[in-house]
């Protein structure tokens, strides 16, 4: 069994939103991601998806990307994106999912010796954009990480994060998901969001302890990432 991370596939077979208007790396990119997944997956690892994973508005126009996802080998945890407006309450989507494809909310999943937490996150104070609106996004997603976090079984020897958002701001400072992380002892943090020219304010490596990985799909070039 090995463990692998690939976010934001924005898929849209029910919806028309085609991807390659944001650079020709898009184009086609379904049928990439199929490749590279078969390629790299075998039916008894696991995958990691942190979020923006389908463009429908509803559940039932998400329902064909999760099938296109639930058919590819392993299996997958998911976590909801900004761009994930299908989300509806967690009983909805885990009524929906396929096979061997799970949903945190709020909660955690023990795979082996580690313990896989995680929430959506947000844009952290100090960045560029980030506003009063934000704060209030931002504190209760801190509140949902640590809830997660309380979640995880004791028993766990390793406790991982997935995010959507980066866990600090583009200048790599201080925040409340890093408090979090970093009082939970979380070993490793997977997340996405950032794409093209936003690639450059990823924090990778090791920092505080923490292995810190970016994962969408056109930073991996569409083959997961593998992390264990």
């Amino acid at each position: 069994m090995r463990i692998f991370a690939i976010g934001d596939p924005h898929l849209s077979f029910a919806v028309d939103k085609p991807m390659d208007i944001f650079g020709s790396q898009w184009e086609n990119h379904p049928a990439k991601l199929q490749e590279e997944w078969i390629q790299t997956v075998r039916p008894e690892d696991w995958v990691l998806i942190p979020g923006d994973i389908s463009w429908g508005m509803r559940l039932e126009e998400a329902k064909p990307d999760l099938e296109f996802l639930g058919q590819l080998p392993g299996r997958k945890i998911l976590i909801r994106g900004n761009h994930d407006y299908w989300w509806s309450t967690i009983s909805k989507v885990r009524g929906i999912l396929p096979a061997d494809m799970y949903a945190l909310q709020n909660d955690s999943i023990r795979i082996g010796d580690i313990a896989i937490c995680g929430t959506r996150g947000w844009n952290c104070p100090g960045g560029y954009d980030f506003d009063e609106h934000d704060r209030l996004v931002y504190e209760r997603e801190v509140s949902r990480l640590e809830l997660s976090l309380k979640n995880a079984d004791q028993q766990a020897i390793e406790k991982w994060v997935m995010l959507h958002y980066p866990p600090t701001n583009e200048k790599h400072q201080e925040s409340g998901f890093l408090d979090v992380m970093r009082q939970y002892n979380v070993s490793v943090c997977i997340y996405g969001h950032l794409h093209g020219d936003g690639h450059r304010n990823a924090m990778l490596g090791e920092h505080y302890g923490i292995g810190f990985y970016l994962t969408s799909c056109d930073y991996l070039n569409f083959k997961p990432l593998q992390l264990r």
